[in-house]
């Protein structure tokens, strides 16, 4: 079985500024490959931003002026998905050699998404996953994905696929995941709280699969002067303190949780762990019981609008 260098990505973008995010982006892939990385995982929302601690004017039945102008702000530095900054996040995959995921927030119509896109060392785009479930205030700003990003890739290293932030605490969606043979289990987040290392533990341990979580380590300084987020504005203020971390499928620590500053962890991992994991305990194989539990999944594209079939 084959051994491979993995890296995760704890960093911030430029908020809002997506043309000095993508040059961020490149040299952050460059450290990674430098650090001998075939493969590097970047957090959520790292193209396009989280605006963490932005209420967006939003009350119960009440809008302002204010939080409309923050989300044209925030609609503006999404990036639309085939487009010129998802070729450029190719080049930087290709030029570096890096199998990469990234969080990018993803404009379609009116609607943006919360979303990872996948690339491979030639810098080839492998597809995307959309956040289906956003958190909490999330919900007023994101659209819900739908059943036909949750796809695994089968790559040179092995089979990748993205879950975001708090997608990973939906055990149905983990399962469709496991099912798919996911070996890659990659996790662009901004969850720093402590108890997401036990979860991040447990997927790795339920799915026998390697889990690489890359959290967001963000200051006050990475945003605009006129950004108006409840933490104030000291601009060494920590709004997302990181928590980057890699775990083995017997949901053993291989590196982090890094907290208080940005960094690139790395760690070796030997694709032979997931064999021997599942030698005992296979999930969705021999320690399922289809016989007694059943998921569905509906795994096709949700049109709001379609044309009918035609009738003779």
């Amino acid at each position: 079985m084959k051994k491979l260098v993995a890296a995760v990505v704890q960093s911030a973008p430029p908020a809002f500024d997506t043309d000095k995010t993508l040059e961020k982006l490149a040299d952050l892939a460059s450290d990674a490959a430098g650090k001998k990385a075939q493969l590097a995982v970047f957090p959520e929302a790292f193209v396009g931003s989280y605006p963490k601690g932005l209420d967006f004017g939003m009350r119960l039945g009440m809008r302002t002026d204010e939080g409309r102008e923050d989300f044209k702000r925030y609609f503006a530095a999404a990036i639309e998905l085939p487009g010129p900054e998802l070729d450029k996040i190719g080049e930087i995959a290709k030029k570096t050699g890096l199998h990469m995921v990234v969080g990018a927030i993803e404009r379609e119509g009116g609607t943006i998404y919360c979303t990872a896109v996948m690339f491979n060392a030639r810098g080839d785009y492998l597809g995307k996953h959309r956040k289906l479930m956003p958190t909490a205030l999330e919900r007023a700003v994101w659209g819900q994905g739908d059943g036909s990003t949750l796809n695994v890739y089968d790559t040179e290293l092995g089979r990748l696929g993205a879950v975001i932030c708090w997608e990973n605490r939906m055990p149905l969606l983990r399962m469709t995941m496991f099912a798919k043979g996911i070996e890659l289990y990659c996790v662009p987040t901004v969850d720093d709280r402590e108890n997401w290392i036990p979860l991040m533990q447990t997927v790795a341990f339920e799915g026998r699969c390697f889990v690489l979580s890359a959290c967001q380590f963000a200051k006050r300084s990475d945003f605009p002067d006129d950004y108006n987020c409840i933490q104030g504005n000291d601009p060494d203020g920590v709004l997302i303190n990181g928590g980057s971390v890699m775990v083995s499928p017997f949901g053993e620590i291989l590196a982090g949780p890094e907290y208080g500053s940005e960094t690139i962890l790395t760690a070796e991992l030997d694709l032979g762990d997931i064999a021997r994991g599942k030698y005992d305990f296979d999930v969705t194989g021999h320690y399922a019981r289809p016989d007694i539990f059943e998921l569905k999944v509906n795994e096709a594209p949700m049109a709001v609008v379609s044309k009918a079939e035609e009738t003779d």
